[in-house]
């Protein structure tokens, strides 16, 4: 083989291994708790309402965001919202996942628009 065969393998080696394969949050409630400290989420909305250690992790289990909201369609609804947040030992958000929701004011998710408020 060729020295120029070699030498560009090993720089498309290198430049490939740089590569880092990272996934896209499935939701924008993903996107926007995903890392960021479950004390502040229980903070903003209130604790869990059970936690079950898994590993390095704990699951926590959280309903809340209880309110009586007007659809677009003009009617009242009672919503809620309920969630799982994996969190690991630093208490950061690993992930989050909705487990109930309902219609919300303005969309199709009142979880959506609570936990993506400010």
């Amino acid at each position: 083989m060729s020295l120029r065969i070699i030498a560009s393998t090993a720089v498309f080696a290198i430049a490939l291994s740089a590569c880092t394969t990272t996934s896209a949050p499935a939701t924008p409630i993903e996107a926007r708790w995903v890392g960021q400290s479950a004390g502040k989420y229980f903070a903003a909305y209130g604790p869990p309402i059970s936690d079950t250690p898994v590993g390095a992790t704990t699951l926590y289990n959280w309903r809340g965001g209880y309110n009586r909201i007007k659809l677009a369609n003009g009617r009242t609804a009672n919503v809620s919202c309920a969630a799982q947040l994996t969190v690991d030992a630093d208490y950061t958000i690993r992930d989050i996942r909705i487990t109930a929701d309902r219609q919300g004011a303005t969309g199709p998710s009142y979880c959506e628009e609570l936990l993506m408020a400010e």
